[in-house]
């Protein structure tokens, strides 16, 4: 497996995900100062221009979320989704909301240009954040992390959830408020594989 992906991004979610199952793999920085995210050669794996991207073998995946279910269904006695149907559904809610609703939030800061075309409606946009990633920390605080993990144990929701929650004090949220959210950090600090990932320089 060779993973494509860039510092401090959702990337890093695979990369933790891909530590926590115990797979091999190589790992290819795409230096999105560079622009090389909109160059031929990323876009000719890629044609998104974005990533995370996961080449196995012959085949390049992408989407995070979908490469993370790739990676929990690799490594079956990892667990990184619970066993029990419901316990799972519980899981990937989580998931599916992290990334169709509080990474959108966060996107909205530096990446106005996916949705307008105006300076006004950037500089609004950005103005919103801290307000709609706050709304989201509190789901989370509140909904979401009844247990230390998302799960009984780590899931790929909790490598997800992780990464975006690393963009909270950068968005304007006041994490003084969050103790969960604050004590789910720690544990996830804690991890060899988030400390890999920070070894690597992979998440700064």
């Amino acid at each position: 497996m060779q993973l494509f992906y860039a510092t401090n991004t959702i990337s890093v979610a695979v990369a933790i995900a891909l530590q926590e199952a115990g797979l091999d793999h190589t790992l290819t920085k795409v230096d999105f100062s560079k622009g090389e995210q909109l160059g031929a050669d990323y876009l000719g794996i890629n044609s998104k221009g974005r990533v995370p991207a996961l080449v196995v073998d012959s085949e390049v995946l992408t989407e995070t979320g979908a490469l993370l279910e790739y990676i929990a269904a690799s490594a079956p006695d990892k667990n990184l989704v619970p066993s029990n149907p419901i316990e799972a559904a519980k899981m990937r809610s989580v998931m599916f909301y992290v990334a169709s609703t509080m990474h959108v939030n966060h996107a909205h800061r530096m990446r106005g240009t996916r949705w307008a075309d105006q300076q006004s409606s950037f500089d609004d946009m950005a103005a919103k954040v801290p307000e709609t990633m706050t709304a989201s920390a509190t789901f989370v605080e509140n909904e979401c992390l009844t247990d230390l993990f998302v799960g009984d144990a780590i899931s790929i929701a909790d490598c997800y959830l992780f990464v975006v929650c690393t963009w909270l004090t950068g968005d304007g949220v006041d994490l003084s408020v969050f103790p969960r959210i604050n004590a789910f950090m720690a544990a996830m600090e804690d991890r060899a594989s988030v400390k890999s990932v920070r070894a690597a320089g992979i998440l700064a």
